[in-house]
């Protein structure tokens, strides 16, 4: 089957001719789904979520805190094997493809640095957590890249940044009326794991602006490494990407590695993974033989 659970009322959603159900009935459909994706926010649901639908469906998600990764792969690990099923965590641009290309470059430039720069554009996983801050009704925030940083990098130097001499984040919130605002700009300004190591700014506008100005969901950056290979010659790598739809793009990630995760199941696999642990032709369409004449 394909088809969408949600926590919301099945009949007021419209999935384009899909199947909806309530999330409630999910464990009726243990064995009608493949692999089932885990749409959910990273902050509070994701954590929760993902280790209990592991435990009957081999699933993919995008869980995107960085810093709890191992923690939320230990629990994923742990409920997989359990259930003997297969989950691929983390699975969206960053954490995902920026990952692949930053384990490239260091393997490639052992003697160079890493440097990932985000933006400008929407991160999902960032106005979710903001989206839950009590007295908020609304919010979208951008991450925007500092230019000079990236142009000293791209220039074949290797410079030490902290975090925050590398990003910038820009908050635009649609509070309920009767809402603290310094306490929700000082609850986002101190939020561990999103915004505490970064210079954020926050704005509260009206509805009518939020729904004018800030609707589209555009989101990109750079994964550049810069080294020498000897000591004359510079190397500079670069990975990029310029997105006008950040979650039609994820979706589109995560249904590749839904694709690898029911391969690897088929093969008697079982446990978490990542996208380190999967062979890039374990998402693609088409055969080895296929790859290697086409791509290869």
């Amino acid at each position: 089957m394909c088809g969408v659970f949600t926590r919301r009322d099945p009949k007021q959603i419209d999935a384009e001719g899909l199947e909806v159900h309530h999330i409630d009935d999910i464990e009726n459909y243990t064995d009608k789904i493949d692999v089932l994706v885990l749409c959910s926010g990273s902050a509070t649901d994701l954590p929760l979520q993902g280790p209990e639908m592991a435990k009957m469906f081999n699933v993919v998600d995008s869980f995107d805190t960085h810093a709890k990764i191992p923690e939320y792969y230990e629990k994923m690990n742990n409920a997989s094997n359990e259930g003997r099923k297969v989950s691929v965590i983390s699975t969206g641009w960053d954490p995902g493809m920026f990952s692949i290309n930053r384990l490239y470059g260091e393997a490639i430039l052992p003697k160079g640095k890493v440097y990932t720069f985000l933006g400008p554009g929407v991160s999902q996983g960032h106005s979710q957590a903001i989206k839950e801050v009590k007295g908020v009704l609304n919010a979208i925030q951008y991450t925007i890249p500092v230019e000079e940083a990236m142009a000293v990098v791209l220039a074949g130097q290797t410079p030490d940044y902290t975090t925050r001499e590398k990003h910038t984040r820009h908050c635009y919130i649609v509070a309920a009326e009767d809402a603290d605002k310094t306490a929700i700009e000082q609850e986002i300004r101190n939020m561990p794991n999103y915004f505490l190591d970064y210079d954020t700014t926050v704005n509260f506008i009206s509805i009518e602006e939020f729904n004018k100005n800030h609707r589209k969901m555009p989101h990109g950056g750079f994964v550049i490494t810069s080294g020498n290979t000897t000591k004359e010659n510079k190397q500079v790598m670069e990975f990029s990407l310029k997105l006008e739809n950040n979650p039609e793009f994820t979706a589109s990630i995560m249904l590749a590695y839904a694709r690898a995760a029911y391969r690897l199941y088929k093969k008697g696999e079982i446990g978490a993974k990542t996208v380190f642990d999967i062979p890039p032709a374990m998402i693609s369409t088409k055969t080895a033989e296929e790859l290697r004449r086409e791509i290869l």
